[in-house]
C-alpha cells in the first residue's frame, strides 16, 4: 500500500519530489524515485508485504519494465508459484508487486484477470515507450491522470497532480453540479477539468501523447439460468467469504478489524477469529455529548460490538468522539478528500485510534451494496408493486386490497404509499434522482446563472451508472447502479482517503471479485424479501453469529451530525453557510435556507450539511 505519482517526459526540477511529498501520509515508511529520459515515477511506501524487498519503483530482470503500484495482490503467492513453474525468476523474497511485472510479461494487458486484489498500478514499458495505468475491478484503489499538451501526469490523489506545473486547476462545473445531488463527484470526472479518474475495471494506454481507454472487467447481474436454492447460495457465499477473509489476513505487519456491532463487520471478525492464532484487535466508534457525558446516537452499536468482542475474545478498543473533536477534524478530513464530499467522515477519526495499534484493517464494506440495505434498495420492490397497481388503475391507498397493501412492506401505510406515488417512475435512474439531496429543480433555484454558464453537460445524477444495466429485477437494478456509483464514488473513496490519512490500509473481503460475481447474479428476492434486508447474507452467517445480532436493525458508522448541527456545531454551520461564495449561489434562496435552518427546520439537515462541506472545500481551494 502506498501513494504513487509521476509523469512522462524529462525530469523537471523538484516536481517529482513535490508531487511525492503531497502523498506522504499514504506512505510514511520510505520513498522511491525513478528518473529516466522518458518517464518519472515516485512512490511513498506503507510497508505491508515483504518489508525489506518490496521497495518501488521496481523493475523486471533486464529493466525493460518498471512499475509503481498502490494496493495489494492477495493471491500473489499462488501466482508466483505458477510463474516460477513457467520459467520466471524473482528478485524479491515475496513482493506482491513484483508478481505484476511477471504477469504482464506473460499475459500482457490481460494480467489483471489473474489477480485477486486491489490496485492502482502503473507500468512503463521501455521497449514500446508506453505507459499503462490499471485500476482494480471494484475501484478500491484510486488512480487519477491528466493528459497535458506535453505529458501524461498520474497519481493516487488529486493533490499530487496539482503539484505538477502543466496540470490546470480549472474547475469542472458539470462534475460539481452532480455533487449537490449525490454528495460526491462521479468518475471519470473530478472537480478539475483536466484531471480524470481511471474507472474501476479499466486501464489506460499512453503512447506518444495519445491515450486509449479500455475495460477489462465489468459488473454482471445477468441472472443465472438455474439459480441455486437459498440454502445452496448461503453455503457458497460463506465458503467464498471465509477464503476472502483468509487471503486478506496475509501481511507482515499487525492487523485488526472494524467492529461496528452490525452483521457485516461481526461476520468478518468471527471468520478472522477462526483462522487467527492470537486474539484479533477490534475497533469501534461511539459518540458522546461532552456537556452531559451521555452517549448519543445508537449506543447499541457499542454494546453489540462489545458482545461480539467478548464472544470471540478479541483485543477490543473504543474511540468515543465528541462534537468538539468532530468539529476540529472536519477541515482535515475534507482536505484529504481533495473534492467536495458530504458523506460520513467517521472512518478518519477511528483511523486515528487504529494507527496506534495496527497498519492493516479488515472491514465489512461492500455488503450493503451487494445485498441491499439503503433506502433506495428498500424502496425497489414497493416502487415496482406501485407501478403494477397504477397500470390496473389503483392509484389511491383506499383502492388496494389488504393483500395488496401488505405486499408494499415496509411501506404499507397510506403516508408511505403517497411517498412512493410521488417518486415512482419506470426509469430507475429517474426515481433514484428524486431522492437526491438537491433535486434538479432545487439546484436550478439555488445555483446562479453564472454557475450554469460554466456547466457543459447535465446528464442526470444517475445517467451514467444506470446505462446498459445487466440486471433484470428492480432491486438488482438498484444494486448495480450503486456498485457503479455509490460504492465506487462514495464508500470506497471515503474509506481509502480517511484510512490512508493516518497510514492505515483497509481490506474488504466482501469485495473479493469471486464473492461479488456470485452474489450479483442471485435473484433480487434472495436479498430483500418481505421487508427483510440482506436476507441471503444473514442466512449465510447464521451459523457463526447469534440470532439477536443477525436480526437487529442496521446502524453503521454514521456520526450524529444532524443532532450536533442544531446544537454544539451550530456556530460552525452558520459560519460556513454564510461563507459560501455568492458568485455561485443565489443570495435570496440561500438566505431563505439559512433562516429556516436557524429556526430549527430539521428537514433541511442533509442539504445544510451538503452546503457546509462544499463551503469548506471552496475555502480550501479558493473556488
Amino acid at each position: 500500500m502506498c501513494g504513487i505519482c509521476g509523469f512522462t517526459g524529462y525530469s523537471l526540477p523538484n516536481v517529482l519530489k513535490r508531487m511525492s511529498d503531497r502523498l506522504f501520509h499514504r506512505g510514511p515508511d520510505s520513498a522511491g524515485f525513478l528518473e529516466l529520459d522518458k518517464i518519472q515515477m515516485a512512490m511513498r511506501r506503507l510497508s505491508i508485504v515483504d518489508i525489506t524487498g518490496g521497495e518501488q519503483p521496481m523493475s523486471n530482470e533486464d529493466e525493460s519494465l518498471w512499475i509503481v503500484c498502490n494496493g495489494e495482490i492477495y493471491n500473489h503467492l499462488e501466482l508466483r508459484h505458477e510463474l516460477e513453474k513457467s520459467g520466471h525468476s524473482f528478485r524479491s523474497d515475496h513482493s506482491d508487486v513484483e508478481t505484476i511485472l511477471h504477469l504482464y510479461e506473460e499475459y500482457g494487458t490481460d494480467w489483471p484477470k489473474k489477480v485477486n486484489g486491489m490496485f492502482g498500478a502503473v507500468i512503463w514499458d521501455v521497449r514500446k515507450e508506453q505507459l499503462l495505468l490499471f485500476r482494480d475491478r471494484m475501484g478500491k484503489k484510486p488512480l487519477f491522470y491528466a493528459n497535458t499538451t506535453d505529458c501524461l501526469v498520474f497519481g493516487s490523489e488529486v493533490k499530487a497532480l496539482l503539484a505538477h506545473p502543466k496540470v490546470s486547476a480549472d474547475n469542472d462545473f458539470s462534475a460539481l453540479y452532480n455533487y449537490f445531488g449525490l454528495k460526491n463527484l462521479s468518475a471519470p470526472q473530478t472537480a478539475y477539468k483536466q484531471i480524470k479518474q481511471i474507472l474501476p475495471g479499466h486501464f489506460l494506454i499512453w503512447h506518444s501523447g495519445q491515450i486509449i481507454l479500455k475495460s477489462w472487467w465489468n459488473t454482471c447481474f445477468t441472472p443465472l439460468d438455474t439459480p441455486p436454492s437459498e440454502t445452496e447460495a448461503a453455503e457458497c457465499l460463506l465458503s467464498i467469504l471465509n477464503d476472502a477473509v483468509k487471503l486478506r489476513m496475509r501481511c507482515d505487519v499487525p492487523y485488526g478489524a472494524y467492529l461496528s456491532g452490525g452483521v457485516d463487520s461481526s461476520a468478518v471478525v468471527a471468520l478472522m477469529s477462526q483462522q487467527a492464532s492470537s486474539p484479533i484487535k477490534t475497533f469501534c466508534l461511539g459518540y458522546e455529548d461532552e456537556s452531559t457525558g451521555q452517549f448519543i446516537g445508537k449506543r447499541e452499536d457499542l454494546l453489540y460490538a462489545r458482545q461480539i468482542a467478548e464472544r470471540f475474545a478479541t483485543e477490543h478498543y473504543e474511540y468515543i468522539m465528541s462534537a468538539n473533536q468532530f468539529a476540529s477534524g472536519i477541515t482535515e478530513a475534507l482536505y484529504h478528500f481533495d473534492e467536495p464530499f458530504s458523506g460520513s467522515i467517521s472512518t478518519m477519526f477511528l483511523s486515528k485510534l487504529m494507527s496506534r495499534h495496527i497498519k492493516v484493517a479488515i472491514s465489512g464494506d461492500g455488503a450493503d451494496e451487494l445485498f441491499g440495505s439503503y433506502l433506495a434498495h428498500r424502496l425497489a420492490w414497493p416502487v415496482e408493486k406501485y407501478l403494477h397497481y397504477y397500470d390496473e388503475g389503483k392509484t389511491a391507498w383506499s383502492m388496494l386490497s389488504p393483500e395488496e397493501k401488505a405486499a408494499l412492506i415496509p411501506y404499507n401505510n397510506q403516508q408511505q404509499f403517497e411517498f412512493i406515488a410521488g417518486i415512482a417512475d419506470r426509469n430507475t435512474s429517474v426515481w433514484r434522482s428524486r431522492l437526491s439531496v438537491f433535486t434538479a429543480q432545487e439546484r436550478r433555484n439555488l445555483l446562479t446563472d453564472e454557475f450554469y454558464d460554466n456547466v457543459d453537460c447535465i446528464a442526470g445524477d444517475y445517467g451514467f451508472s444506470a446505462s446498459n444495466l445487466s440486471a433484470v429485477d428492480e432491486l438488482n437494478k438498484n444494486l448495480e447502479i450503486d456498485q457503479r456509483e455509490f460504492l465506487a464514488n462514495h464508500i470506497l473513496p471515503l474509506s481509502d482517503r480517511f484510512t490512508m490519512s493516518h497510514s492505515i490500509e483497509m481490506r474488504s473481503p466482501y469485495l473479493d471479485f469471486r464473492y461479488v460475481e456470485y452474489a450479483n447474479r442471485l435473484p433480487g428476492n434472495y436479498k430483500i424479501n418481505n421487508g427483510i434486508s440482506k436476507k441471503i447474507h444473514k442466512l449465510s452467517v447464521s451459523g457463526i453469529l447469534p440470532p439477536d445480532l443477525i436480526n437487529r436493525p442496521k446502524e453503521g458508522f454514521i456520526q450524529p451530525i444532524y443532532s450536533w448541527m442544531h446544537k454544539q456545531l451550530k456556530p460552525l454551520i452558520m459560519a460556513e453557510l454564510n461563507g459560501l461564495p455568492c458568485r455561485w449561489f443565489k443570495k435570496e434562496m440561500l438566505n431563505s435556507l439559512i433562516r429556516r435552518f436557524n429556526d430549527g427546520d430539521t428537514t433541511l439537515n442533509a442539504k445544510v450539511w451538503n452546503l457546509v462541506c462544499f463551503s469548506i472545500w471552496a475555502r480550501q481551494t479558493g473556488f
